[in-house]
């Protein structure tokens, strides 16, 4: 409905920071593809911790989100003062699925 109305979807609010955020760490796939898809700013930072969708997604180990992310561009190399890179995010939790995802598309293991 929101997005119908063209509510700005990368207004930063909340708890998460912007729509797509609090999409992803709700785990709503769906509604995450529709904001993307309607606009969403992919490498946007959350207003409270700075860090990108892709560092929310590693550091969850929310595996499904990481190609539907990269395919979109999100920056695999990302860092933040919370998470570290997005590769240490994931790492931090022992999200090993995640990792070798973001290993396999070319995250940089030495950062």
């Amino acid at each position: 409905l929101l997005v119908d109305l063209r509510a700005n979807i990368n207004t930063q609010g909340g708890y998460y920071g912007t729509s797509l955020l609090a999409a992803i760490n709700k785990g709503s796939l769906r509604t995450a593809r529709l904001l993307i898809d309607s606009g969403a700013d992919i490498n946007v930072r959350g207003r409270v911790w700075g860090d990108t969708a892709l560092q929310v997604v590693a550091y969850r180990g929310k595996e499904k989100f990481v190609p539907l992310l990269l395919d979109q561009g999100a920056d695999i190399n990302a860092y933040s003062g919370q998470y570290g890179t997005t590769l240490q995010a994931a790492a931090y939790n022992r999200h090993s699925l995640v990792m070798q995802l973001l290993v396999d598309r070319g995250a940089n293991v030495n950062a």
